[in-house]
């Protein structure tokens, strides 16, 4: 069981990076952005086509693989911000529906709809915890998590313009008239969220089912962990990949339910709604 648990972990670390962008992203921009990890997927395979086809190194590959799916995220950032600017959340929510798609579609036509060779940049064990080996990747994934979520942390409180994003989740209106540009900031938020999901998924995708789709439908999971914290609290997403991740690995090792595995995430958002929905209830009751 410890085995399965410590299996699950370098997927958790993942869910939980991706569900930190997700929280930040609805924070700060009002955006449940379902096209997170596709970007960072298409990120990724432009990285593994630049070092197999192109010959680059793979770190400077990597790098360019990262800035091209900063730039694809900022580039749908850019459309949400110039002709969505006053739209509600769910519908500029829905309109990243169309890039997740579109990107899937986009990586099927220029690399195919085969898992692709990654090569690892991370790999080999770090040390080992009650006789099982725990992966560098592991340890890598869920680090970048919380270090990830610490940072956020930080930037909001303590720098200005940490201040001014939150001023412009807040009062948006106010904001803009005391002369804080919306635009640029709410780009560059997509761009940090693109380029952090590119790296946590070319860490991991070595040693994960790796084709687009199934990189892309990361989302899911990320989502489910996000919901934990009700996409407002950092710590609640790193805490809820980490567990979907874990109880992933546990179900994994028990052959009569090992097919939940790929359920898990849906039976984890809808417990949360649930209970979300409970609570409501109890509070109008009072």
């Amino acid at each position: 069981m410890l085995q399965g648990a410590i299996a699950g972990l370098a997927a958790g670390g993942l869910y939980a990076v991706l569900g930190v962008c997700l929280t930040l992203m609805s924070r700060l921009v009002r955006v449940v952005n379902f096209a997170q990890a596709a970007t960072g997927m298409f990120g990724a395979f432009t990285a593994v086509w630049f070092v197999r086809e192109i010959g680059l190194p793979i770190w400077l590959g990597s790098v360019l693989g990262v800035l091209v799916a900063g730039l694809l995220a900022a580039a749908i950032g850019f459309i949400a911000a110039t002709w969505l600017s006053e739209a509600s959340t769910t519908t500029r929510s829905a309109m990243t529906v169309g890039p997740l798609l579109l990107l899937i579609s986009m990586s099927f036509i220029l690399f195919g709809n085969k898992p692709q060779p990654f090569t690892p940049i991370i790999a080999g064990p770090a040390f080992s915890f009650g006789g099982v080996v725990i992966s560098q990747v592991t340890v890598a994934t869920v680090a970048m998590a919380i270090i990830t979520a610490i940072v956020v942390r930080i930037v909001l409180r303590r720098t200005r313009v940490g201040t001014q994003l939150r001023a412009l989740s807040e009062r948006p209106t106010t904001a803009e008239l005391l002369g804080i540009r919306s635009r640029p900031l709410s780009i560059a938020v997509w761009f940090v969220t693109g380029v952090i999901s590119a790296i946590a998924i070319i860490v991991v995708a070595p040693s994960q089912s790796n084709d687009a789709t199934s990189l892309a439908m990361l989302i899911v999971p990320a989502a489910a962990a996000a919901l934990l914290g009700g996409f407002r609290r950092l710590d609640l997403a790193v805490i809820g990949g980490v567990v979907l991740g874990v109880l992933g690995g546990l179900v994994a090792q028990i052959d009569e339910v090992a097919l939940v595995r790929n359920f898990l995430p849906f039976l984890f958002i809808v417990v949360l709604l649930l209970w979300t929905q409970r609570k409501e209830v109890w509070d109008a009751a009072r």
